[in-house]
């Protein structure tokens, strides 16, 4: 087991977005969570990230890799050095690995700051390969890429799997992930007496 959740509330300010969360991710798993704008899909990924509250895991930095709807590239770098800046943080040198398999190669000395939004997906998602983290945790991660890059990170998604790793990923594309399980958001709406904060309240 990579990561068990259980009973896990998760808030967007004072909002309570999702409650009592529970399921298991084992290694090889790729989760799909499912369900509307604003259901609560990003502040899940980013409570288990521990960006939105404390490490809920205990998982270690190296574990755990989140891809955002921000894609932490440095506009003032090039492609080339921002890879670089990456490998030094995660102790890496698979840097010409990945500009092959990202289709970077063209774009290594230009700017980040100069690249489409597809380019910076693209080199943001390097940051993730980067990390050699176990489980991936990806909001939207086709977003801004063509049908041609979109089925490269599908078999980079399996590939991750098939090698150990495990994913979940919030999307409204169909990546064709076949060891993908879905999980429906809406399940996991609170109910009307959970929805005020209880320091609000007054319960703490």
């Amino acid at each position: 087991m990579l990561l068990e959740i259980k009973n896990l509330d998760c808030r967007r300010g004072h909002k309570l977005v999702v409650a009592d969360v529970t399921f298991n991710l084992k290694s090889g798993e790729c989760i799909i969570l499912k369900g509307p704008n604003g259901s609560g899909k990003t502040t899940l990924l980013r409570h288990i990230a521990g960006l939105n509250s404390n490490n809920i895991n205990n998982l270690s930095n190296d574990e755990i890799a989140f891809s955002g709807h921000l894609d932490g590239v440095k506009s003032t770098l090039t492609v080339n050095e921002n890879l670089k800046f990456w490998a030094g943080v995660y102790n890496t040198d698979n840097i010409d690995n990945i500009i092959k398999i990202l289709n970077l190669r063209d774009l290594e000395n230009r700017m980040a700051g100069e690249l489409s939004a597809g380019q910076k997906r693209r080199l943001g998602l390097a940051r993730m390969l980067l990390t050699n983290a176990k489980i991936w945790l990806m909001d939207e991660p086709t977003v801004s890429l063509d049908e041609k890059t979109t089925k490269i990170i599908s078999d980079i998604i399996v590939n991750h799997c098939d090698e150990g790793g495990a994913a979940i990923i919030s999307t409204h594309v169909d990546l064709n992930l076949p060891k993908s399980t879905i999980l429906d958001i809406n399940s996991f709406k609170p109910s009307v007496g959970k929805e005020i904060d209880p320091f609000l309240k007054g319960n703490f």
